[in-house]
């Protein structure tokens, strides 16, 4: 695997894996419709090339008007995709999203991998929406959070399997991150202690 970084845009060249082409198929459908999305959490370490099983690849959508959500709902229908909370679009709109809840989507009739979707909450939540990298892996294209957010929440997280993936992106990108943006965020999330578990 080969990645070149150039501010907000990393270049990636290898084959897409069927994970990959999955949420290809998924996100082409918020860029055909103008919906701002990020991609965010685990999957962005498989991305660049940690080996691990996934159960969901989570984002944020930009928060839009219940109409625009009902587009996006039919598009996923007819791309083969089905919410896994419920089938009735304004309960999932009033009852999960606007309620700052998940929603679950997978292809019908299958229940992993799944799209975990919200509107984001908090000030980092919409810094990473607004501040996203995009990906480009030959003619795709990805949106995702900046990997010195998504290292150090990782290691806010604190699992096994997040400090895993924190230390398998600093080990991916240690030579080309802010380390001032980096140490704000660790600062921001009290886990400046845990930086030595990178090295």
């Amino acid at each position: 695997m080969e990645l070149e970084f150039k501010k907000n845009r990393i270049f990636l060249e290898r084959e897409l894996s069927n994970l990959d082409k999955l949420v290809v198929r998924f996100t082409k459908i918020l860029h055909r419709l103008g919906i701002d999305y990020v991609i965010i959490s685990g999957y962005i370490a498989i991305l660049f090339g940690r080996s691990r099983h996934t159960e969901d690849v989570d984002l944020f959508i930009e928060e839009m008007p219940f109409e625009k959500f009902r587009q996006f709902w039919q598009e996923l229908d007819k791309e083969g995709f089905e919410c896994m909370n419920t089938s009735n679009v304004e309960e999932a709109y009033t009852d999960y999203l606007k309620e700052m809840l998940a929603l679950r989507f997978s292809e019908k009739g299958m229940i992993q991998p799944n799209f975990e979707l919200k509107f984001p909450k908090t000030d980092l939540n919409q810094y990473s929406l607004k501040n996203k990298i995009i990906v480009e892996i030959g003619k795709e294209k990805l949106n995702t959070s900046k990997i010195e957010l998504q290292i150090a929440f990782k290691l806010y997280l604190g699992s096994d399997k997040d400090i895993e993936d924190a230390v398998h992106l600093w080990e991916m990108f240690k030579g080309s991150l802010n380390m001032e943006l980096f140490n704000g965020f660790t600062k921001r999330l009290k886990v400046e202690g845990k930086i030595r578990l990178l090295k």
